[in-house]
């Protein structure tokens, strides 16, 4: 082989490889920071980037949420009970450039800072605030990590604590009273049914009491009601059966003869009863006067009847 060739071939390789080395693709969710001899120079978006080989150099920083897990920690509260909590924190890039130059380890660090601002936070709280404040926990350490690393270039999205778990005892005693609370309210709960019950039973009871009383009265009413159209119906119609008797007396002109007999035959209607003793009208002595004048009557018609 000439050495012309041999040139020509050295040529292309070394020109593959400052191409190779010149081309730089950042994916999507990247950002690219060129260092020029090892110092800052730009930030690339995105895409095919081009830089000067073995002068420039380019460092990627991901840009997509991370994830720093806070290992297990024992934590004394502000009533002198060690419990053990963990956390989780949720962070986002928001400058590439502080990220990738002014903190080392980001990872370490923001555990550390984690760890330390938990163990402050849940210090000034009693157990039960602890377990019973997850929020308001949460809210106060993402408050404080977001200042902290606001100067590394990142944002804390959010923080959740994962558990706080008290010691066996404590667990043992809190299982114990929450089991007492529920055993209460489950006793509260039936006796104010049972009262309930008791209530609803004793209005149904006068409800219905007060609807017989008002039954009754009406029925009463209504009886009374039927037996006042009964009289009076009765009394009118006696006093019209009267009224025609003394009408048909006057009208007919009937002798004291006529009265007297009719006397007699109501004599037995007066008598029929339980009574001992019998009063007898004062006008009636001038009825039982014109019993001679009968007498005379019937003697003279046998004399007649004889002759």
């Amino acid at each position: 082989m000439s050495p012309i060739a041999i040139v020509l071939i050295i040529v292309g390789i070394a020109f593959l490889i400052v191409v190779a080395r010149s081309l730089k693709i950042v994916t999507q969710f990247e950002k690219g920071l060129v260092e020029r001899f090892g110092r800052f120079d730009r930030m690339v978006d995105p895409g095919l980037r081009i830089i000067v080989p073995f002068i420039e150099r380019i460092r990627r920083v991901d840009m997509r949420e991370q994830v720093v897990d806070v290992p297990p920690q024992e934590v004394i509260t502000k009533d002198n009970v060690v419990v053990t909590v963990d956390a989780v924190v949720y962070y986002q890039a928001t400058d590439p450039v502080k990220l990738k130059y002014n903190v080392a380890n980001f990872i370490l660090a923001a555990t550390k800072l984690a760890q330390t601002n938990l163990r402050n936070i849940v210090g000034e709280l009693q157990l039960d605030e602890a377990l019973t404040s997850r929020d308001m926990i949460n809210a106060q350490l993402r408050a404080v990590l977001d200042e902290a690393t606001d100067v590394w270039g990142t944002r804390v999205v959010r923080v959740e604590i994962q558990r706080i778990d008290p010691p066996p005892d404590i667990t043992e005693a809190m299982h114990r009273q929450m089991k007492a609370e529920r055993d209460r309210r489950a006793t509260v709960t039936e006796a104010e049914g049972e009262k309930r019950a008791a209530i609803l039973r004793a209005e149904g009871v006068k409800q219905a009491r007060i609807l017989e009383a008002e039954g009754n009265a009406q029925a009463i009413k209504e009886i009374a009601e039927a037996d006042k159209f009964q009289k009076l119906t009765v009394a009118e119609g006696e006093g019209q059966a009267i009224e025609r008797v003394f009408g048909a007396i006057h009208t007919g002109n009937p002798t004291p003869d006529l009265i007297a007999i009719r006397y007699l035959q109501a004599l037995p209607e007066i008598a029929n009863g339980q009574a001992t003793k019998l009063f007898l009208p004062f006008e009636a002595s001038g009825i039982l006067s014109s019993l001679g004048a009968i007498k005379e009557i019937w003697s003279d018609n046998e004399g007649g009847a004889k002759k």
